[in-house]
């Protein structure tokens, strides 16, 4: 089973992809604390798209789990699976215990 550490790493990996393609005063800061969608996101709709799409393909390639993040159950949320890396993270570990 996939732990939380490598999670995290795939996360982060997906955000660092995104920060290649940024010229470094737009970088962005890769933590569990990043905010990935809403009014404090420190990345637009296309960045965001790009994460979550690379974060899906990695779990596919790397792990065999075909996961699709972006559902109804995750728009159905009080509070949205997208805030945060870590929210993200936590998100991706229901899924896969669901499984």
């Amino acid at each position: 089973m996939i732990t939380r550490e490598e999670v995290d790493a795939i996360i982060f990996g997906a955000l660092a992809a995104l920060n290649e393609e940024r010229v470094p005063k737009d970088q962005i800061d890769v933590s569990t604390s990043t905010p990935l969608f809403g009014v404090d996101a420190a990345i637009d709709s296309l960045g965001f798209v790009s994460v979550i799409s690379d974060v899906e393909l990695a779990l596919n390639i790397d792990y065999g789990l075909d996961i699709s993040l972006a559902d109804d159950r995750a728009l159905s949320r009080a509070q949205s699976p997208y805030a945060t890396a870590e929210t993200l993270r936590n998100y991706i570990l229901e899924l896969i215990a669901d499984q």
